[in-house]
């Protein structure tokens, strides 16, 4: 079940990224993440307070997380996209986490469906992403579900330096039944 989050969901999103750091400092993953920098607490705080901020649920358990918005990151100015359209649009998805716990389970994929579901529904037909050019999973995964690399930009990237930022897009439409 997808919901927006709560406030009281701060712990439990907070702590999926205290998760993906350890697996990170562990070399289990390579995210480009760094705990204390990005993301952080915090990042989930000013989501929660803008009302961007979308859990996934399963059996009462928050699984995964990000943000849904129209906001494209400065960096994004960089990027050679394929649809030249007005920002409104454009939704992007930021920061999706699932909790390591449940890897493999296919939340990743079921969040991305209902990113693309809301999108279409807020009017927006352009979807746009990013991800670290070291997070091999998550380029995979978007690659799988239809979105295209664009442009790879070299950044300081929500504070973290040296990140090589990969640009996703995709284009959808609404399935005709």
């Amino acid at each position: 079940m997808f919901r927006k989050a709560y406030m009281d969901d701060l712990d439990k999103i907070s702590a999926i990224y205290d998760e993906i750091h350890t697996e990170e400092e562990s070399g289990k993953v390579s995210i480009g993440w760094i705990r204390g920098i990005y993301p952080t607490e915090q990042t989930a705080y000013d989501s929660i307070l803008k009302g961007d901020m979308f859990v996934e649920t399963d059996n009462g358990n928050i699984v995964a997380a990000a943000k849904i918005n129209k906001e494209q990151v400065p960096e994004y100015s960089d990027a050679k996209w394929i649809y030249e359209v007005p920002d409104e649009l454009i939704m992007v998805l930021h920061t999706l986490v699932v909790s390591p716990k449940y890897k493999g389970c296919g939340y990743g994929t079921a969040f991305v469906d209902f990113y693309e579901n809301y999108a279409l529904t807020n009017g927006c037909s352009y979807l746009r992403m990013d991800t670290n050019e070291k997070n091999a999973n998550a380029r995979r995964l978007y690659k799988k579900l239809g979105y295209t690399e664009v442009s790879v930009v070299d950044c300081c990237f929500n504070g973290i330096d040296g990140v090589r930022l990969v640009c996703l897009e995709k284009k959808i439409q609404h399935h005709e039944d």
